[in-house]
């Protein structure tokens, strides 16, 4: 299996590519007419989308994650 992921975030439009192999975040633009550019618009429509992801967590930001604080609302 490939170490991917594709990751939005509730209320912006960006979608990211994330390769923890390469260490690497970088921006993608699925065409609508593919399984990715179809998955976003059903994102932009509201519908939360997840596959092979155990633990995804949005945090405000990097020094409260690296301290061990997790506010899970």
């Amino acid at each position: 299996m490939a170490n991917v992921v594709v990751l939005g975030l509730t209320g912006t439009p960006d979608l990211w590519l994330v390769d923890f192999d390469a260490g690497t975040v970088t921006p993608i633009e699925p065409s609508g007419d593919t399984p990715l550019g179809q998955a976003e618009n059903l994102r932009q429509a509201g519908l939360t989308i997840v596959k092979g992801v155990d633990v995804a967590v949005a945090a405000s930001s990097a020094s409260g994650v690296a301290s061990g604080i997790l506010d899970v609302e």
